[in-house]
């Protein structure tokens, strides 16, 4: 899909689904410094059509995220190298955002970019727990997947791990957190088409802001049973150590990329992943989302 004015557009009025409260505090803040992001979608296993580029033009999702770093005092730098990850280069970053696949350690199928390498993956990490800011979206959670009961360190930090999916469908996701920056203007639930991920090994500290509600989700296709399982979280915040992390599975379509509401839910995840807002992020997965450790394999 080709982002076009009327994209741009939508992506600067995002601020406004924030609300009036919400925005106001926003607009005080960005008079603070500008926070630098790196925007990293390397995919080194299924390459997302949101984040292909065609040679040098960047993609629909580089392009909506940085029109948004624009509006709302974020230096977006969009790029597949994961050099930038190096020891030496991860203090120019305040923090991070990924839409990527597989070992991000390997090159994978899709010849694109540089891998991290394994001192950069260390480095990454590190920086989050010493007090970066994180913000993942869709695949994120298709990244560095666990081996046996092992938890990968970035699924750990993340917060949960992607299984499966099954055929898009147009859901009804419940907003657990009205409070959370972004999350407000959604109201008590709100109904949208993407593709959704059927996920696991989510910590105890979750604090849920959507639900994935299952109830009336088609339960097959793609030749798994992903959604038949109890409601569990969708999109979430956590601390790791001292930084802080925000994760929601949308971001699979052009057109959620393009939904003021998708737009407006990433505004307050950077305002409050950066520092920029506060938000009360107690554990709330085992009250909201209470059969969310229940999954078909």
């Amino acid at each position: 899909m080709t982002l076009n004015r009327r994209d741009l557009l939508r992506a600067a009025g995002a601020a406004a689904l924030l609300g009036g409260a919400d925005l106001g505090r926003l607009r005080a803040q960005e008079k603070g410094p500008t926070r630098r992001l790196l925007f990293y979608t390397k995919s080194s296993g299924f390459e997302h059509s949101v984040i292909k580029r065609s040679g040098d033009n960047p993609s629909h999702a580089d392009k909506i995220l940085t029109e948004i770093g624009k509006q709302h005092g974020f230096e977006v730098i969009c790029s597949k190298d994961g050099r930038l990850f190096d020891p030496d280069k991860i203090g120019q970053w305040d923090l991070f955002a990924f839409e990527t696949t597989g070992d991000l350690t390997r090159m994978g199928d899709h010849k694109d970019g540089h891998p991290m390498s394994e001192d950069g993956k260390k480095a990454f990490l590190d920086a989050i727990r010493a007090g970066k800011g994180f913000v993942g979206m869709h695949c994120a959670t298709d990244t560095f997947h666990s081996r046996g009961d092992t938890l990968d360190p970035y699924i750990e930090m993340i917060g949960g791990e992607f299984i499966v999916h099954g055929e898009q469908q147009e859901v009804t996701i419940d907003v657990a957190d009205e409070k959370f920056p972004g999350a407000g203007p959604l109201g008590s639930s709100f109904v949208i088409k993407d593709e959704w991920y059927a996920l696991k090994n989510f910590p105890d500290d979750l604090h849920v802001v959507l639900v994935q509600d299952t109830k009336d989700m088609k339960k097959t296709g793609g030749g798994n049973t992903a959604y038949d399982r109890p409601n569990f979280p969708e999109t979430w915040a956590r601390m790791h150590g001292k930084g802080r992390v925000f994760y929601t599975s949308m971001g699979h379509r052009e057109e959620v990329w393009s939904d003021p509401r998708f737009q407006g839910l990433l505004v307050g995840a950077l305002a409050w992943a950066s520092g920029r807002q506060d938000a009360d992020v107690t554990p709330n997965v085992e009250k909201v989302t209470p059969g969310y450790k229940q999954y078909s394999k």
